[in-house]
């Protein structure tokens, strides 16, 4: 069943956001909304990126190949410009990257799978 492109999308940015200000919320940067979308810019323009290359519009919902496109898209042209514009790319940064955007944008997938295949099951006779 082919399910629309939007809600997969603000799950994206989500899951996106969410990292920006977990990180600035851990380094003591203030939540300001202009500011955790400032730190989230990069890598909303990575996982942009990803959406493109993945054709995520096709299957959102798809863990394999669409979330770890948009996953490694977020990661690799995030930290590219962030790093281009002269943000901090510690090595623990670029694992701490990698990591919790695979956590949230490949996570919030698997759970949706997981709670699409216990209502299938649950809806067999």
């Amino acid at each position: 069943m082919k399910r629309p492109a939007f809600p997969a999308l603000a799950g994206d940015l989500a899951a996106v956001v969410l990292f920006a200000a977990l990180g600035r919320e851990t380094h003591e940067h203030g939540l300001d909304p202009a500011g955790v979308l400032l730190t989230a810019a990069p890598f909303l323009a990575g996982a942009g990126l990803g959406w493109l290359v993945a054709r995520a519009w096709r299957r959102p919902m798809a863990v394999w190949p669409t979330g770890v496109a948009i996953w490694l898209g977020a990661v690799v042209a995030g930290l590219l410009l962030r790093g281009a514009f002269g943000g901090g790319l510690a090595p623990a940064f670029q694992i701490v990257t990698l990591v919790t955007l695979g956590v949230l944008l490949v996570g919030w997938r698997l759970a949706a799978a997981l709670v699409t295949k216990l209502r299938n099951v649950r809806a067999v006779p």
